[in-house]
């Protein structure tokens, strides 16, 4: 005796009380229209430099996993040999992912975000001539508020790669240990029939000259430096 209750039917029945289809159409265009400024608006910001030192955030609502010093991130930096750097040398695309976090964040703290940074290995960054992005903004204080990660984890063995180039003592280490494993390679009885200690140390010594040699002319022919003096560095031969 009684029909059902389409429930669709029910719905536009109260949008059409309330307000007619033209006039959805025109409030969704506006707000999509507005919402699309705001988001050009979030990418220019990230594309441009800044003279903005720190965002004022409302304290209450952040998010203490999200804050980092300045400290902590030079540690990952050195340890990855990552750079950290203005948000404008990043020349990939940020996703959308990125954008929305920062207009969540804007709109929860009333303010507009300025200043970013951002951590990634050098090849992601446009650089000057002399893995995986970490997106930044400036908090004062030499502490720093994490927005947004995206892209694919660092290599597993990244650290145990890069250590050698932290410092010159972790740089020498790795030579000297490299030469060794060569002087133990070496088929000594091609030399002498009967090799001593002082041969396969004079051998080792001459093998540790010619990587160190090796090393030092690749290090001064492309410019590069250790990671401690490079992690905010802007040039590429860095």
């Amino acid at each position: 005796m009684f029909s059902r209750t389409n429930i669709e039917k029910q719905l536009l029945k109260y949008r059409s009380k309330r307000i007619d289809e033209q006039s959805v159409m025109d409030e969704v265009n506006r707000i999509f229209s507005e919402n699309e400024k705001q988001r050009e608006a979030i990418l220019a910001t990230l594309e441009k430099e800044s003279v903005e030192i720190g965002n004022h955030f409302n304290f209450d609502l952040l998010e203490s996993s999200h804050i980092f010093h300045i400290d902590d991130i030079k540690n990952l930096c050195i340890n990855y040999r990552l750079r950290f750097l203005g948000s404008h040398f990043f020349k990939g695309d940020f996703p959308e992912e990125a954008i929305s976090e920062i207009r969540n964040l804007e709109n929860k703290h009333g303010i507009a975000l300025k200043n970013f940074k951002i951590v990634a290995p050098a090849k992601l960054l446009k650089l000057e001539n002399a893995d995986d992005p970490l997106l930044f903004a400036p908090m004062g204080n030499d502490y720093f508020y994490l927005i947004h990660k995206w892209g694919n984890d660092l290599h597993p063995f990244r650290k145990l790669l890069m250590w050698p180039y932290k410092n010159f003592e972790n740089l020498v280490f790795t030579v000297a240990l490299l030469s060794l494993f060569i002087t133990l390679l070496m088929p000594m009885q091609w030399f002498t029939p009967n090799a001593t200690f002082a041969e396969y140390l004079f051998l080792f010594l001459f093998i540790f000259k010619g990587v160190g040699g090796m090393v030092i002319f690749y290090g001064f022919s492309k410019g590069k430096n250790f990671n401690g003096a490079i992690w905010k560095s802007k040039y590429y031969n860095a």
